[in-house]
């Protein structure tokens, strides 16, 4: 057994695959084709769920099943208003892990996962916020840093995986954000991870159904094109999205002003408003992935992307880290050694 095994082995027991490499669920681009690829290769792919209705759902899980017989899982928003039928259509495929994202779950969401007999995965920003859910029923947690695409946290990995890593140690924790090379994923199984979770990376490959043109703004833009968005009004929140920098990142802005301006003209309530700007980032994604106008839509990357410069299979992908991984390893036990 090589040393990467023997510090990945309690993540891939976990997920039941050969490498400890998750997917992060990108909605629009985690489908049947990239994530049975990726769970093809040894790793765990993950079906973005967004806001898919159970029907949906049901065919997607369907032919991902067509595609491979290895595990992967479903991550579901706590928020979505059929979160229970979602839960039954999982178990009626029998999916083997559920990750929740988007928030607390509700216990009765928590008992129905269980009841299925699946493994639940959740996110944690805190540490106090991680032993609550372990305590909840919570089989693994995954701890993302603000380096990632999409919505994020304000916090960075380097820090959440020193307060979290220590003190949760009941179950497996997965850490996510800004990881694009193998190195690095020998550095946080070290520090005492189970496992990892990518997306950027996975995001342009060649199994991914993404547009050309979503990819390839991937493989100009550097670390500091990947920006996070800016919250204009304090009474509309906006939990930020780290994205490549183009016409859609002003026209967001844009957008907050004049629903705050709506507010103010009594036009809409703040819920209202609320929903408003959260619509316009689901429209702007899909303008990016799947239309290919990545000017004016959102296109979501983490600050990895900088590490991404040609479109590989996620086979090779996973491969290449897997090797960067070991070698990384390796070269500390020869140093030890002499």
């Amino acid at each position: 057994m090589t040393r990467l095994d023997q510090l990945s082995a309690r993540g891939r027991d976990f997920l039941g695959t050969r490498h400890a490499i998750m997917a992060g669920a990108m909605t629009w681009v985690s489908e049947r084709h990239l994530v049975s690829a990726i769970s093809n290769a040894g790793g765990f792919g993950v079906i973005a769920c967004g806001s898919m209705t159970p029907e949906l759902l049901d065919a997607e899980i369907a032919a991902t099943k067509a595609l491979t017989d290895k595990p992967f899982g479903v991550n579901l928003i706590t928020l979505h208003p059929a979160m229970l039928e979602l839960i039954a259509v999982c178990a009626k495929h029998k999916v083997s892990h559920i990750v929740l994202a988007g928030g607390l779950p509700s216990g009765a969401a928590i008992e129905a996962i269980k009841a299925a007999g699946a493994k639940l995965m959740c996110f944690a920003p805190t540490a106090a916020l991680a032993k609550k859910l372990v305590r909840s029923g919570v089989d693994a947690i995954v701890i993302e840093g603000s380096e990632a695409g999409g919505h994020i946290g304000p916090v960075s990995l380097g820090v959440l995986a020193q307060e979290i890593l220590p003190v949760i140690t009941d179950v497996p924790v997965f850490v996510a954000g800004g990881i694009g090379r193998g190195a690095a994923i020998a550095a946080w199984l070290e520090m005492g991870a189970s496992g990892v979770q990518l997306g950027t990376r996975f995001a342009a490959s060649s199994d991914s159904v993404a547009h050309p043109n979503f990819k390839k703004a991937f493989f100009r833009a550097s670390a500091r094109d990947a920006v996070a968005s800016v919250q204009i009004d304090p009474r509309l929140p906006v939990i930020p999205v780290r994205a490549l920098k183009n016409a859609g990142t002003e026209a967001f802005t844009a957008k907050q002003r004049e629903v705050a301006a709506a507010v103010d003209r009594g036009e809409m309530d703040l819920a209202a408003g609320q929903l408003a700007i959260e619509h316009y980032w689901a429209g702007a994604l899909r303008r990016a992935v799947v239309d290919g106008d990545v000017e004016n839509g959102s296109v979501m990357a983490g600050q990895s992307v900088g590490m991404v410069t040609t479109e590989q299979s996620a086979a090779d992908i996973i491969a290449e880290l897997v090797a960067e991984a070991e070698a990384a390893l390796s070269s500390r036990t020869f140093e030890s050694a002499a």
